[in-house]
């Protein structure tokens, strides 16, 4: 059964204030509930008190990346539910590979991501 879009709650965590803010304009535009963090350490802090379908991770950020997120949501007791969609602009290979063996569901290149790709892939992967 497929989720309304009001229904979907998504976590960006994103480091360039810019871009973080264009995609929680994006989705709160297709009344997408979002919450959004600039590292992987306010996006562990915000999964305390929101629990989201799909986060929207880049892997390059400062304090704590992607990977090392990855790495310490993985060890939550009960286990985090929510799937990770990697957007980044990164593409080193070994790197990726990380990611999905840690969880995440899909990768996409932020440069060739339009806001209605976005929201598709957010769609296709709820």
């Amino acid at each position: 059964m497929d989720k309304a879009l009001k229904d979907i709650n998504v976590l960006v965590v994103e480091d360039e204030k810019d871009l973080n803010e264009a995609y929680v304009a994006i989705l709160k535009s297709q009344k997408i509930k979002v919450e959004s963090s600039f590292n992987g350490k306010e996006a562990l802090e915000c999964l305390k008190k929101f629990k989201p379908d799909i986060i929207l991770l880049d892997l390059r950020m400062p304090t704590m990346g992607g990977i090392e997120f990855l790495t310490k949501i993985n060890k939550l007791k009960p286990k985090l539910k929510s799937k990770i969609i990697i957007f980044s602009n990164y593409d080193k290979q070994d790197e990726i590979k990380d990611a999905f063996d840690l969880g995440a569901s899909k990768y996409m290149l932020k440069a060739w991501a339009s806001p209605n790709e976005l929201i598709k892939v957010i769609k296709e992967t709820v």
